[in-house]
């Protein structure tokens, strides 16, 4: 029974090993993607640098649903730049609402400036767009917008 039992601590030794080496290996993994997702993140904002440089009168914005609008004017209305979970206090929205709806202002043109600090990001309107958006009502709000 002994010799059994040796065996089968033999054996649990052994997968107790590969597991550790598993984890070892998964933990790796998980370090290079944040890695990755980091350098992805900074080379998004280069790429939003460069086309705010290029002429804002240029930028077109398609039309925004209530939902983005209500996160537009969060950002709008706020000089400081805005994390997710301070844009979902300001417009009352749940927080896994809030990025989707800045995804899909960025993607409908509406120019972001993307900040980091301690592995959370902050966003803010672009300045120059913000005059514009002053000047031309370039996403077409209406006074009962901030109301």
């Amino acid at each position: 029974m002994k010799k059994g039992f040796d065996v089968v601590r033999t054996a649990l030794e052994e997968h107790l090993s590969s597991i550790n080496e598993n984890t070892s290996e998964i933990q790796a993994l998980f370090d290079y993607l944040h890695e990755l997702d980091v350098k992805i993140d900074k080379l998004s904002q280069r790429v939003d640098q460069t086309q705010l440089t290029t002429n804002p009168e240029e930028i077109s914005v398609s039309p925004l649903t209530s939902e983005e609008r209500t996160v537009f004017l969060a950002l709008y209305t706020e000089e400081e730049p805005l994390s997710y979970q301070e844009i979902a206090e300001k417009t009352n929205m749940s927080i896994s609402l809030v990025p989707e709806c800045v995804s899909s202002l960025i993607q409908k043109g509406v120019p972001l400036n993307r900040s980091y600090c301690n592995n959370h990001i902050f966003f803010q309107i672009n300045k120059q767009f913000k005059e514009r958006q002053a000047k031309e009502n370039v996403i077409n709000l209406s006074l009962h917008s901030f109301i």
